[in-house]
């Protein structure tokens, strides 16, 4: 994950995390994931591969492998603001068995690492030394990909996934009619659907002082097609 202005490593198979340290053993595959939190950046090694996009919200990949042991450069080589000169890290290719003691040395100095972590270290710093997290939460990265590790915000792939099953009002109807009847023309009236499907959408009765809801109940406006 590219963060403002500083990088953050997974490693879902050992169940750790890094910042502005990457490593990897010789001559095993390694499947790179990356995203960003919030704008464009790009990921390079330039003795591992070729830069790939780090982009919020997207998931690039990229498959490489480090043939020889050796301490080599990362940076970011796309600009993305105040920090980028900074924004590097060291990428180190060991032997399976200097890799394992790599990990167990993470697990031994690092700290849990979850949503709230992520939260505080997604904010804006420069110059960010090392740092280790010896525990991961497993569904992290799919919260980092689709922007909700905020639990107060709805996933993007949950808003997706209502957006294709029609959106939260008419307009959505009509959409997902048409799109399912493409042989007729946007102009005219779709046809029926081929199966029911109910859409809604939930509105606030009316607020409190200081803006804030009188109560939980709220207004269903829905429409059920069949």
């Amino acid at each position: 994950m590219a963060l403002d202005w500083k990088w953050l490593f997974l490693y879902p198979d050992q169940g750790i995390a890094t910042v502005n340290e990457l490593a990897a053993p010789v001559d095993t595959p390694i499947n790179f994931k990356i995203t960003s939190s919030s704008v464009m950046n790009s990921f390079f090694v330039p003795a591992l591969a070729g830069q790939i996009y780090a982009m919020p919200g997207m998931e690039t990949k990229l498959h490489a492998v480090i043939n020889q042991a050796g301490e080599y450069q990362g940076f970011s080589a796309n600009y993305s603001g105040a920090g980028f000169s900074n924004m590097r890290f060291k990428f180190h290719g060991f032997s399976q068995a200097d890799f394992d003691e790599w990990v167990k040395k993470v697990r031994s100095e690092g700290n849990r690492f979850g949503r709230f972590e992520y939260l505080k270290l997604e904010q804006p710093s420069e110059k960010d030394p090392v740092r280790y997290f010896s525990s991961l939460d497993p569904k992290l990265y799919d919260a980092i990909l689709n922007m909700c590790v905020d639990q107060s915000k709805m996933c993007m792939n949950e808003m997706m996934h209502i957006d294709a099953n029609g959106g939260g009002g008419m307009e959505g109807i009509s959409n997902v009619i048409r799109l399912a009847n493409k042989s007729e023309p946007w102009s005219k009236q779709p046809d029926r659907p081929a199966k029911p499907f109910v859409a809604a959408l939930c509105t606030p009765t009316g607020t409190g002082p200081g803006g804030s809801l009188e109560t939980a109940t709220s207004r269903l406006a829905g429409t059920r097609i069949d």
